[in-house]
């Protein structure tokens, strides 16, 4: 299988997004036997168009032959090569309320190759409770956490008051991405990747889409 090559510029998230949904609709294809896709077929179940789904993928090298289709397990191993998922990532779960026990157990996580390996809160009635059998640990010893378990990830699911300092002691105890949770927006240093997960933006998009329409 060829190398997946550096993206020749900048990458948009919504690229990404695409990529990531590309990715699925290939695991579905795969698993029901399909060995080759045209890029009619892949745009009609990813919701946009051929160009499209070349121009992502122009990215990082040549896919496919003109004409012939994409190989379905080829493409959908080097697009996770260029997701990063062709190696398992240690997460750190910061909030154990009942958003963060929600993500401990979407089990969706393991199988992409995310694995939560430490829990942290504030909160002492929670403190040495374990979710199966992960112990939730003090914040405070979050330092000590990280070395132990070597966690590159963190997810924040504090409330929006505490979510910039978590922050920012997780990127100075050295973890290098954070999805976060919180219902506000953060700063990180440049080092570390961000992407921001805010449910109630989601639901208002949604609830404007089903405006227009039915004004429509």
């Amino acid at each position: 299988m060829k190398t997946v090559a550096a993206p020749k510029a900048r990458v948009s998230d919504s690229s990404v997004r695409r990529l990531s949904r590309y990715h699925r609709i290939l695991e579905d294809l795969e698993n029901q036997g399909c060995e080759v896709v045209s890029s009619a077929r892949l745009a009609e179940l990813a919701g946009t168009n051929p160009a499209q789904i070349r121009k992502d993928l122009s990215y990082f090298g040549a896919f496919g032959k003109r004409g012939s289709g994409y190989r379905v397990h080829e493409l959908r191993a080097r697009i996770l090569e260029i997701l990063g998922l062709t190696r398992s990532w240690k997460v750190v779960l910061v909030g154990a309320g009942n958003l963060g026990h929600a993500i401990f157990s979407y089990k969706e996580f393991t199988r992409y190759g995310f694995h939560i390996v430490a829990i942290l809160d504030t909160d002492p009635s929670k403190i040495g409770q374990a979710w199966e059998g992960i112990r939730i640990r003090p914040l405070d010893g979050c330092e000590e956490v990280l070395a132990a378990t070597g966690a590159e990830l963190a997810v924040i699911a504090t409330p929006a008051a505490a979510a910039q300092a978590v922050v920012d002691r997780m990127a100075k105890a050295g973890i290098r991405g954070v999805l976060n949770f919180a219902p506000r927006e953060v700063e990180v240093p440049r080092k570390v990747a961000l992407r921001t997960v805010n449910i109630t933006i989601e639901l208002e998009g949604l609830t404007f889409d089903l405006r227009g329409r039915n004004e429509g």
